[in-house]
């Protein structure tokens, strides 16, 4: 999965692949799907909700430049996979999931495995975590219309970043914005497909 999915198709980050090689990714689906779980694509969670392909979780990972110092806010807990790939690169992730059952079931799955760096909120991300603003960075598995004002309001102003995909449920790109100070930059990185980010 690292050499032809990611390596391949230029993610470079070393600290990025190696959490890769390391994390047991058949541990945050299904039984029924796990013979499915290092493939190039993503997998279905419940109530719709979906696992994203390897290589995407990979790239917004990478767009993130983790030190191992930062504070990040997670939007979309979803199964934990990528929630427990930003803990092994971040000090601190918060991570909020909209429906209990998945929020629950990652908190059991990342619990059992160790994790202490992670905290769990169950709600509306798109308030994000205000308490606990700013954050060096920001990742949102699901994809709303417009940044929501949270995001940028809770992102550090030295150089904080916010990845997440932007647009319709099947016209989306996937969006990498760095702010400066009142300066905000914003690079396309790719094109994708996610679940749209329910908003109030």
């Amino acid at each position: 999965m690292v050499e032809q999915q990611l390596v391949n198709r230029g993610i470079k980050d070393e600290k990025v692949l190696a959490v890769f090689n390391r994390l047991p990714r058949h541990l945050f689906v299904s039984p029924e799907q796990q013979h499915l779980a290092y493939g190039d694509h993503p997998l279905a969670l419940e109530q719709g909700q979906t696992i994203s392909q390897p290589y995407i979780v990979a790239l917004m990972t990478e767009s993130l430049k983790l030190s191992g110092r930062e504070k990040i806010l997670e939007i979309g807990t979803g199964s934990g996979y990528q929630t427990a790939i930003l803990a092994k690169l971040a000090a601190k992730v918060y991570t909020i999931e909209r429906i209990p059952s998945l929020a629950a079931a990652a908190e059991k799955t990342l619990k059992g495995m160790g994790y202490n760096n992670i905290f769990f909120k169950t709600g509306d991300g798109t308030r994000g975590w205000p308490e606990e603003a700013p954050f060096d960075g920001i990742l949102a598995a699901a994809a709303p219309q417009m940044i929501p004002p949270a995001f940028l309001d809770q992102l550090s102003p030295a150089g904080g970043r916010l990845v997440l995909p932007l647009g319709a449920a099947f016209d989306q790109d996937l969006a990498l914005i760095v702010k400066n100070g009142e300066d905000i930059t914003r690079r396309v990185l790719c094109s994708c497909r996610f679940v749209p980010l329910i908003e109030p």
